[in-house]
């Protein structure tokens, strides 16, 4: 049986999977044997032991994420729970880049013409 704070340390595919990370266990193992997990510079394997103070480098569809341990858990937990595992310390995503502005009708201006059909999809790229 497992416990629910493990005294040792836990392994990384565990950890990530409860600290709500990666939504699957294998997701975790296959993202660590991909190389898009690392424990102090290094890349790991699914099986490597996680302490607390450690930090972690970790290759999401989100973006870069670096997490530095603060607790330990087996089990998979609430949000609140999982988020009380981890200290985030990634940067900013970089800001968003709009499209040109679109082109706005007058509310009540009726039905748009095909000149103004053609016009607003040449300002929407189009």
């Amino acid at each position: 049986m497992t416990t629910s704070m493990p005294l040792g340390g836990v392994r990384v595919d565990k950890w990530l999977w409860a600290a709500r990370i990666f939504k699957t266990r294998s997701l975790a193992a296959k993202a660590c044997d991909a190389g898009h997990v690392k424990v102090a510079g290094e890349n790991v394997k699914p099986s490597k032991v996680v302490r607390s103070g450690e930090t972690l480098e970790i290759v999401t569809p989100g973006g870069l994420r670096i997490l530095e341990v603060k607790g330990l858990s087996e089990v998979r937990g609430g949000a609140p729970v999982a988020r009380a595992l981890y200290d985030d310390h990634s940067p900013p995503p970089p800001p968003r880049e709009y499209a040109a502005p679109f082109a706005r009708r007058e509310r009540g201006a009726g039905r748009p013409t095909k000149r103004d059909r053609r016009d607003m999809g040449k300002l929407r790229g189009g």
